[in-house]
């Protein structure tokens, strides 16, 4: 399925070399967290969709108008119900059929920004939104970074911080001056890599995710 720890681990050494360390572990986090909670999602689904299909499957099988006994449902009450409740067990299995598919093939379906903004630039007048407005909102909701907090850094974290007085401070990887060679070919200058730190005021405050290193309280 391509997504496990060892996965991680390799995505992250590769962006590791374009970026650095830390942001390669942020950007891979990010995304390797929201594939593992649609998984859990998903198969949270599937078991719902298991139990709708026992519980309707076995209504049907009883006489029409049977009752129940304590903890178990009894027949539906008219053969109206019962013909509308069939057609429902075949659409409910005709999605486990679906969902199981894509959970054996590892593929989950997820949309950045949310699925219910997604839709609604499809119907904006019943939004009450302009293509203007949706399009910040979008921008906004599919706009993030993430970081996590860290301990005995300043202000808690050290890739992305935030002073009591709402400046944000990321830490980028700073590039050493590029000089040429005797063939005239571009290349960088030895030595270590500096990191960088670019101070700017706080924007998008909404769209800044931070995680502040919390230590747990003795047992």
């Amino acid at each position: 399925m391509g997504h496990s720890t060892d996965t991680w681990a390799e995505r992250k050494r590769d962006l590791t070399e374009e970026s650095s360390s830390r942001w390669a572990g942020s950007i891979t986090k990010a995304t390797h967290d929201q594939w593992a909670l649609s998984r859990r999602a998903q198969l949270a689904h599937i078991q719902g969709l298991k139990a709708g299909i026992a519980t309707i499957a076995h209504r049907l099988s009883l006489p029409v108008g049977e009752k129940g006994t304590k903890g178990s449902a009894g027949g539906y009450h008219t053969r109206q119900e019962w013909f509308t409740k069939s057609r429902r067990l075949r659409v409910l299995e005709d999605r486990l059929s679906k969902e199981q598919a894509d959970w054996e093939a590892g593929r989950v379906r997820v949309v950045r920004g949310g699925k219910r903004l997604a839709r609604n630039r499809h119907n904006l007048q019943a939004a009450q939104l302009t293509e203007e407005q949706w399009q910040k909102r979008w921008k906004a909701k599919r706009w993030f970074l993430a970081a996590d907090g860290e301990s005995g850094k300043k202000y808690g974290n050290e890739t992305i911080r935030v002073t009591p007085g709402g400046e944000v401070s990321p830490r980028w990887r700073v590039w050493p001056t590029k000089r040429p060679d005797r063939c005239g070919h571009q290349r960088r200058s030895p030595g270590r890599v500096a990191p960088g730190r670019a101070r700017q005021p706080l924007r998008r405050a909404s769209a800044v995710l931070l995680r502040p290193f919390r230590r747990r309280p003795a047992p």
